[in-house]
């Protein structure tokens, strides 16, 4: 019979297996004890190392791994629970059990409750209890000491996984600011080349102004159009489109003689009112070709229509026609009747809109021309504070109030450009080259207050 403070599980069990190359110490001063133990873990297959004294067992533990240690309780020199606390300071991880008596369960009792082993079993054993309990505390021992692996494991990955994450945020913070800085390179490559595409175009209408005969009108219907179009409330790219509709409305005119294009139109012949009128389909044909200028194209095919119908090329009506065009339209006419173009006299600036009003309903649509005036008043009054000043007094920053033209007519700079320092080295170091007087005309609220203005009349640039 054996009596054990930690009741052994029923024989009829199955015994769980012990790890493999596991290896178990026992230590008893009687060779007997030693014998009876080796015999016994020997048919189970279990590795053993025998030691007579307590020195002896200290001495196989450091040489040896050692997953499992029995000891006998009453040794000379040292008692097995003063040992098992020596082997618990050595390595923690071994299974410590104690062989005892009944006379010394007092003894085992303060080693239990010291925590230096971990059971007890009392002599005589059963050799099946016994068996079974080492078999347990190895496989015990063995899972503890997996989990032991798989916890610093899962601590070592999941470090690993933070130093990645770290270094992926690290990463995507790097390739996002990298992005950010493209894109608003790009942004900037785009604007730089939009702004060139547009001061293109405005050389393009000043060039064909100079055959024409009539500098400034383009640019001047392009600024109507595009205040107009802006307090109409179209879009940003409709706005786009208007104005440089604007600048081109009467590109199909380009292939007329000279005869035609230094005359009004209400001077016109038969057979010139019958040419006149195909400019539009002209003009539409020479843009199509480019894509950023489709709806321009359209704008240039309708400005000639009517809203009630009675226009050309299509006779379109009403909203048939598009905002643009009737946006153009209107302005363009406005201009005209100012400067001459339509007839052979300008006309004063409330006969100009007396005659617009008056087209409301057949030529052009009442928003437009209610928004139209108030815009054509607001610039002549927003004209009047322009300031003249010298090129050499030129500052980044400031902003071009009319257009810089050339010798002949040609747009150079469009109304409305801000300097920068690049171009304000340029126009500077032009005048010098050139070595001539270079005015330009800013918007006043643009002009910082050290600047010197030039007093000069307020003529139409």
């Amino acid at each position: 019979m054996t009596t054990t403070l930690l009741q052994a599980p029923p024989s009829s069990e199955i015994h769980p297996d012990p790890p493999e190359s596991a290896t178990v110490l026992t230590v008893d001063d009687e060779p007997s004890v030693l014998n009876a133990l080796r015999r016994v873990f020997r048919a189970q297959g279990i590795a053993t190392l025998q030691a007579t004294s307590a020195a002896e067992g200290l001495v196989l533990l450091k040489t040896h791994r050692v997953d499992l240690v029995i000891s006998d309780m009453r040794m000379p020199e040292m008692d097995g629970a003063r040992f098992l606390e020596l082997v618990r300071n050595h390595d923690e991880s071994i299974v410590r059990i104690l062989l005892t008596g009944y006379a010394d369960m007092s003894s085992t009792i303060a080693a239990i409750n010291k925590g230096a082993i971990h059971r007890y079993i009392a002599k005589p054993w059963d050799d099946q209890d016994l068996v079974l309990v080492v078999r347990e505390a190895l496989t015990r021992r063995d899972l503890e000491k997996k989990n032991a692996e798989l916890t610093s494991l899962t601590k070592r990955q999941n470090e690993q996984l933070r130093d990645i994450n770290q270094t992926l945020e690290s990463r995507v913070v790097a390739r996002t600011a990298e992005l950010q800085q493209i894109n608003g390179m790009l942004d900037a490559a785009y604007e730089d080349l939009d702004k060139t595409f547009v001061l293109a175009v405005n050389v393009f209408s000043s060039l064909m102004e100079m055959r024409g005969g009539h500098p400034g009108h383009a640019r001047r219907v392009a600024d109507l159009s595009r205040e107009t179009a802006k307090r109409l409330k179209l879009s940003e790219r409709d706005v786009r489109d208007v104005y440089l509709a604007a600048l081109v409305h009467d590109i199909g005119t380009i292939g007329f003689p000279d005869t035609m294009l230094k005359k009004p139109v209400s001077t016109y012949t038969a057979d010139e009112h019958q040419r006149y009128r195909r400019h539009t389909i002209e003009g539409e044909t020479a843009l199509m070709a480019l894509t950023q200028l489709q709806g321009v194209a359209k704008i240039v095919r309708q400005h000639h229509e009517r809203v009630d119908g009675k226009g050309f090329p299509d006779g379109l009506a009403g909203t048939a026609i598009t905002m643009g065009a009737r946006i153009v339209a209107a302005a363009s006419d406005l201009d005209e009747l100012a400067h001459g173009a339509l007839g052979e006299l300008n006309l004063s600036v409330e006969r100009v809109n007396s005659m617009l009003m008056g087209g409301v309903g057949t030529h052009y649509d009442k928003a437009v021309i209610e928004i139209l005036l108030k815009v054509a008043e607001d610039l002549a009054a927003a004209a009047q504070n322009d300031v003249q000043i010298d090129a050499h007094d030129l500052r980044p920053g400031m902003v071009l109030a009319r257009a810089v033209l050339s010798a002949k007519g040609a747009t150079l700079l469009a109304a409305g450009y801000m300097f920068d320092e690049r171009v304000v080295k340029q126009v500077t170091a032009f005048a010098e080259r050139e070595g001539v007087r270079l005015t330009l005309w800013v918007k006043g609220d643009s002009l910082p207050p050290d600047v010197k203005r030039i007093e000069s009349s307020r003529s139409e640039s």
